[in-house]
């Protein structure tokens, strides 16, 4: 089951280089990023409504509905803004170092998440993550710097 999960990861890690490289081709034609990112956002929108309604019927939206509270918009904002965040760092910064900043980033938080927020790494086992974290810098640090 690990290997088809990470098999999974690696294949999303790839569709969100081609999604971010086709939304950037899309800006291209069009006078603002926000309308790349609707169309984005439209689209998994229906595609995620009609896979809930084939799953669940209209109980599903319903359900989806009444269980809405305001918080649950957070994610949404959140990704959109990762996205936006993304697509910026696409067009001016290029695939890599945005990828490589993007990454470390998210492994920095969550490194900072499972020792203080989750519990799941005792501080006295943080030498070899940190570690990771230093060469994780390091590759950014490489990888950007024909950027700058």
């Amino acid at each position: 089951m690990t290997f088809i999960i990470l098999g999974l990861l690696i294949a999303a890690g790839a569709a969100l280089v081609a999604q971010n490289l086709l939304m950037v081709q899309i800006m291209g034609g069009v006078s603002t990023a926000l309308i790349a990112l609707l169309i984005n956002s439209a689209v998994g929108f229906m595609l995620l409504l009609l896979l809930l309604v084939g799953k669940s019927g209209l109980s599903g939206i319903s359900e989806a509905l009444n269980g809405l509270r305001y918080w649950h918009l957070l994610p949404g904002v959140l990704g959109s803004f990762c996205v936006f965040a993304s697509l910026l760092g696409y067009q001016r910064l290029g695939p890599a170092t945005t990828a490589s900043v993007l990454i470390a980033s998210q492994v920095l938080v969550a490194l900072l998440v499972d020792v203080f927020g989750a519990g799941r790494i005792a501080t006295q086992d943080l030498l070899v993550p940190l570690i990771g974290i230093a060469f994780l810098i390091a590759g950014v640090l490489l990888i950007a710097n024909r950027g700058f």
